[in-house]
């Protein structure tokens, strides 16, 4: 109990000092016309209040990721909690933020716009590849997730999970086009707070029941072993660092109406979605040892590990409440992935997107894409999409940190997390047995940090070399 306390603790303090530093560092300006004004389009261009912009954020970055990737994470036992606290602090914290607030200051641009300003022209293009690849895979990600959550609530069989699927598809497609505050600037403060009262039970239900909650021990409990360093960062991604937040942070960008909103709607609800990772890696090891949390999950899941945790604490009703709260989060983030993703291609071909039949002709090909993926085994597809959601981070932390060393400003606090996650992406790769070169893992975490300490001699060069560029 006393690991968990002073985790929340943390996560309170990080929020008002470090994300303070954060917000001042940037030096955020109440005087800034945003491009929620400048370019008001009524579609994605519209101005809303930092309350409505907090709810919309939280639910966009706060898919699956942040009970699926703890969950699974519970796997190593109370180290878990370190990535967690810290990361979401250090790193995802700052990640957000500095996507959000660069994406203002150059007129709502999304990630690869971002990097094309920054790394240069011919690097925009691979992150404009690599950012749709990763949005259709949580896309993706995120209709099997809730589609089978749904389901195993309703105890459907096959047939149904496939019209649960397509219903979903249709509820994207027009989230998807429709402009932003007809329908997400409209129900999402309301699955907002469905979505804190269903964490908020679970949290109660943990200490109602009774079972001791984990106290902190470095010692790696994972039943089969698998190194903390560096599958752990990869496991849980939301809730600490996710690459998927740069895509979505943008999205906000364009309805900010006050640069002095950034810090609590992109800060904030970063520190708000660990809280929601602590609460059910606190569930699962607190309810279940490591070897039951294993058998149940090569069973249904993680899926199966909400379901269980949710009826144990809150009884049938209050759990089926709790498991709907868990439902709406892949949902709320799956339809702002194509959303995003329509902008980005609408950006990069220069479509314009006042015009309906346009955003369709957009959106379609990418729902397309997306169904035949739904095919894909699951496990593999959230290994995919794990890599390359670090990797998505890592770009966006060395784009922040390219910006805040060409602006004079602390960049530091963009450089030291972007080394991190780089060492922790090239050591998986080299060490993964499915998507890697299956090397050992001393081996493979060497290799990562020599060649991440190479990235960041190249970028000293560079940013020595090249002419400062304003945001």
């Amino acid at each position: 109990m006393i690991t968990f306390i002073t985790a929340f603790i943390l996560l309170i303090i990080g929020y008002f000092t470090y994300g303070k530093f954060v917000d001042r560092t940037f030096k955020s300006d109440a005087n800034k016309t945003t491009p929620a004004h400048t370019l008001e389009d009524g579609v994605d261009f519209v101005p809303m209040n930092s309350n409505k912009n907090s709810f919309i954020q939280i639910l966009n970055i706060a898919g699956v990721g942040p009970i699926f990737g703890p969950i699974l994470g519970a796997l190593y036992g109370p180290s878990a909690f370190l990535w967690i606290v810290f990361g979401s602090i250090f790193a995802g914290g700052v990640h957000d933020y500095l996507t959000g607030m660069i994406s203002i200051r150059l007129g709502g641009a999304h990630l690869p716009a971002m990097a094309s300003h920054f790394l240069g022209k011919s690097f925009s293009h691979v992150v404009n590849l690599f950012t749709l690849l990763l949005l259709v895979l949580v896309g993706t990600v995120f209709v099997t997730a809730p589609a089978e959550m749904i389901n195993h609530l309703i105890d459907g069989e096959t047939g149904i999970l496939k019209i649960i699927i397509l219903l979903i598809f249709f509820y994207y497609i027009v989230a998807t086009v429709l402009p932003i505050d007809k329908i997400i600037g409209k129900i999402y403060p309301i699955l907002g707070m469905l979505l804190i009262i269903s964490a908020i039970g679970i949290c109660i239900g943990m200490f109602i029941y009774g079972n001791p909650l984990p106290e902190l021990t470095l010692e790696n409990l994972h039943p089969q072993n698998i190194p903390y360093y560096p599958v752990i960062f990869l496991t849980i991604s939301c809730g600490a660092l996710s690459g998927f937040h740069a895509t979505q942070s943008p999205i906000i960008s364009r309805t900010i109406d006050n640069e002095k909103d950034g810090r609590k709607v992109f800060y904030g609800m970063m520190i708000l979605e660990a809280f929601i990772a602590m609460i059910w890696a606190a569930a699962s090891m607190s309810l279940l040892n490591t070897e039951e949390l294993s058998a149940l999950l090569a069973e249904g899941g993680p899926a199966a590990v909400v379901n269980k945790i949710a009826i144990i604490l809150l009884g049938s009703v209050g759990g089926t409440i709790a498991v709907i709260g868990v439902i709406v989060l892949p949902i709320t983030s799956g339809d702002t992935s194509f959303r995003a993703a329509r902008m980005i291609i609408a950006d990069y071909l220069k479509i314009d997107q006042k015009v309906l039949r346009n955003r369709f002709a957009v959106a379609i090909p990418l729902f397309a894409i997306s169904y035949i993926l739904t095919n894909m085994d699951f496990q593999m597809l959230w290994r995919y999409f794990s890599w390359s959601n670090q990797v998505t981070a890592s770009i966006a932390l060395w784009i922040g940190a390219v910006y805040l060393y060409e602006n004079k400003k602390y960049y530091i606090m963009a450089l030291v997390p972007a080394f991190f996650i780089t060492s922790v992406i090239l050591s998986y790769i080299f060490y993964d047995p499915t998507i890697g070169f299956n090397l050992s893992p001393m081996l493979s975490n060497w290799l990562g940090l020599i060649f991440t300490c190479l990235l960041t001699l190249l970028f000293f060069t560079v940013m020595k070399k090249r002419k400062p560029l304003k945001a």
